[in-house]
């Protein structure tokens, strides 16, 4: 293994020599008298914001005094002319496509009838074609086509729009099935809305049109109700009554006008009553979004809904079946559906959804130590190695990274790399950051140090370019473009008692934690409170005699043991090991039966002080974001790439990270936009399902419950092969 990690430091040496470097030219400027950070900018025909980025010590515009030496990036984009920047505005305004579809070019086919068929420009299948600026069109030729949000112009015109104040626990979703339009919609009438997250603040103001049937164009019978007019109803009492504004009431009944007001006896149009359901939000319903080609009975057999039951939460199903209209499910439905912030999923096989003309452009910043490691020295490269654990875990985290590189470009997918040292060097990150240009970048995985991790994450935001922390689950700073691949120990701790609540059966429950994990203590107490509390002697041992009294001879006893301190693992492990003997060797006098837990699992568990024997004598249960793999595709392809050698975790979790991303990238080259939509992952050994705290970043929520039985270690639920996306 040592042998193989010095071939690969050898070959890591030899990439990196390799990577091309987009240097940034540069100048340096003194400041003179009556200069301002704006007319320097003008000068070296650069962005201030650009200025302000190469000086990070330059806060701001009034930072910039006599004498001051400034960076002045030369190749920043130059300061656009009046016309050119009202023409870029105008194309910003344009609407953006929703998706794309593919088309593979017929013989005979032309520009014109291309954009006859799809109802789009020539200049939008150009933009988003670009080859067809300089090649002339080609049989066989395969495109993207634009697919833009459905949108009736003369509907916009005709409709009257509201403001409406977003209430708690509203979701886009909820909003648009409210209103009868798709998300898309929505999103189209209030282009300030971010469109990489489903983010919505409580009391934000949205512009939204009436309700439907509003429009005169719009009416049909089946949406409509006759209703005659009893004595003293005024418009008011009718809109309230029918939960629409009275102006509408009277563009629906113009004879109303023409008889100076509403009068007994009249006979007016009205929308059906809406079904007195109480507030459309998360806390009552979850929501599916239907796809194009998608028709009642598949939708009914895929949601696990009768038809009856769906027609009556969405009376418009009335009208027809449309793609983009946004459906209402009871909330019940989340247990038998794969949910998403209030969204039900679509099953997605990332592998069969690949689209090759995405061509995803990666970059790795781990911290390979290149500058410590002297590759002439065999024999120090080896202890430099085996001591460093950040040396180890990059070199192992990349040679599983290479397997899946190598997997993807199989599937037909081209991906451009670039791979650069951090040496665990927050000032070595900002040269390379200063240095390097970014743009276009699909993706940043690395690096592994919380500080040069913010120094990444803060410049990847300014450009939206998603950061994937390969080991972080969580940081001091908010990031809402970073992607914590490692759950954090809520996640792990809750998974585990939740398992455990599902079995609990009545058994003796006793607790043992150290002072420093309190937390732990009082989330197990918090699910089982008729549990004992065992006394712990100055954090590192039992008080032995008064523990032995706590365990039952009538009922299995589940000993709960949170600490980090290998000592004491080792030591609590062999006396329930003891205490469960008598089972094992004589089953007629046996008294007592005592299995172990953790909602902490930490290297403790794994020290070299602690049997192995002991563990699987205890069934000892733990949760883990890490599952044991077995000789499954991507190990057969490791050990063949590398000669023999077998991937550590470290491997696995770089296959695993990195086969997840470029996968995501190759369905949609936006990791936020496929964030939306895809829901569990699970690879080799790892499995992802990313929540969006929207401010605070993708936190992973994927874990495992992991138990040792007859020396092996095994998932106590394995994977539902129905839910990964492999």
């Amino acid at each position: 293994m040592k042998k193989h990690i010095l071939q690969l430091v050898f070959t890591l040496v030899f990439l990196l020599a390799m990577v091309p470097v987009s240097a940034q030219n540069y100048a340096t400027h003194a400041v003179k008298e009556g200069e301002t950070l704006k007319s320097i900018s003008q000068k070296y025909r650069v962005t201030p914001y650009s200025i302000l980025q190469a000086n990070k010590e330059i806060k701001s515009a009034s930072d910039v005094k006599e004498n001051t030496i400034l960076i002045i990036p030369l190749n920043g984009k130059p300061i656009k002319e009046k016309e050119e920047t009202k023409k870029e505005e105008k194309e910003e305004e344009e609407v953006k496509p929703i998706r794309f579809t593919r088309h593979r070019v017929r013989r005979k086919e032309t520009l014109f009838g291309l954009t006859q068929k799809y109802n789009i420009t020539e200049d939008q299948l150009k933009r988003y074609n670009t080859r067809l600026y300089s090649e002339t069109l080609d049989r066989g030729m395969v495109l993207q086509i634009p697919v833009f949000p459905e949108i009736d112009p003369e509907e916009e015109k005709e409709l009257d729009f509201e403001v409406y104040t977003v209430q708690p626990k509203e979701t886009r979703w909820s909003i648009a099935h409210k209103y009868g339009i798709s998300v898309d919609s929505l999103l189209v009438l209030n282009p300030e809305l971010d469109k990489n997250t489903n983010y919505l603040a409580i009391g934000e103001e949205l512009k939204l049109p009436r309700p439907k049937g509003d429009s005169l164009k719009e009416q049909k019978t089946e949406i409509f109700t006759s209703y005659t007019v009893p004595s003293k109803m005024t418009l008011y009492s009718l809109g309230k009554e029918y939960g629409i504004p009275t102006d509408s009431i009277v563009r629906l009944n113009p004879e109303i006008v023409k008889e100076g007001g509403l009068k007994e006896g009249m006979i007016v149009r009205l929308p059906k009553k809406k079904n007195d359901e109480g507030e459309v939000n998360t806390d009552n319903y979850i929501f599916y979004e239907v796809k194009p080609k998608q028709n009642i009975f598949r939708i009914t057999q895929n949601l696990k809904i009768t038809r009856d039951e769906l027609f009556s939460l969405n009376p418009a199903l009335e009208n027809g079946l449309k793609a983009g209209m946004v459906l209402k499910l009871p909330k019940e439905k989340a247990e038998e559906l794969e949910v998403k912030n209030a969204l039900v999923l679509d099953k997605i096989n990332l592998v069969d959804s690949i689209n090759v003309e995405n061509r995803p452009k990666l970059v790795f910043m781990l911290p390979f130590r290149l500058d410590k490691v002297n590759v002439a020295d065999t024999e120090k490269a080896e202890e430099l190695i085996k001591n460093r654990r950040d040396l180890a875990l990059s070199l192992g985290f990349y040679t599983g990274a290479m397997v899946a590189l190598d997997s993807i470009k199989k599937l037909g997918v081209s991906v451009d790399v670039k791979t650069y040292d951090t040496q665990l060097d927050q000032a070595k990150v900002k040269e390379i950051l200063f240095r390097e240009n970014l743009n276009g970048v699909s993706a940043i995985i690395g690096p592994l140090a919380a500080g040069p991790l913010d120094e990444v994450a803060v410049q990847a935001s300014a450009k939206d370019i998603p950061v994937i922390a390969p080991i972080s689950s969580d940081s001091k700073l908010s990031h809402s473009n970073v992607f914590f691949s490692v759950p954090r120990d809520v996640v792990l701790r809750d998974k585990m008692l939740s398992h455990m609540e599902k079995i609990h059966n009545d058994e003796n429950i006793i607790i043992i934690a150290d002072s420093t994990h309190q937390v732990a203590h009082d989330s197990i107490l918090s699910k089982f409170p008729a549990a004992q509390i065992a006394k712990v002697i100055d954090n590192k041992s039992l008080h032995l005699d008064e523990f032995l009294i706590q365990l039952s001879e009538e009922k299995e006893n589940w000993v709960f043991l949170e600490t980090d301190q290998p000592n004491m693992v080792a030591s609590v492990t062999s006396i329930l090991n003891s205490a469960n003997t008598a089972v094992i060797s004589n089953e007629e006098t046996a008294e007592i039966n005592v299995r172990m837990f953790t909602t902490s699992f930490n290297a403790a568990f794994e020290d070299d002080a602690v049997s192995k024997t002991h563990l699987s004598n205890l069934k000892f249960t733990y949760p883990s974001f890490y599952r044991e793999s077995g000789n499954d595709a991507f190990t057969r392809a490791y050990t063949q790439k590398y000669k023999g050698v077998l991937p550590d975790r470290y491997a696995v979790r770089g296959f695993d990270v990195t086969m997840d991303v470029l996968l995501k990238l190759a369905y949609k080259n936006n990791l936020f936009e496929t964030s939306k939509y895809i829901g569990l992952t699970e690879y080799t050994g790892n499995g992802f399902d990313y929540f969006n705290d929207w401010t605070s970043g993708y936190f992973n929520r994927a874990c495992f419950i992991m138990e040792y039985d007859n020396l092996e270690i095994k998932e106590v639920e394995p994977k539902d092969d129905s839910k990964s996306n492999l």
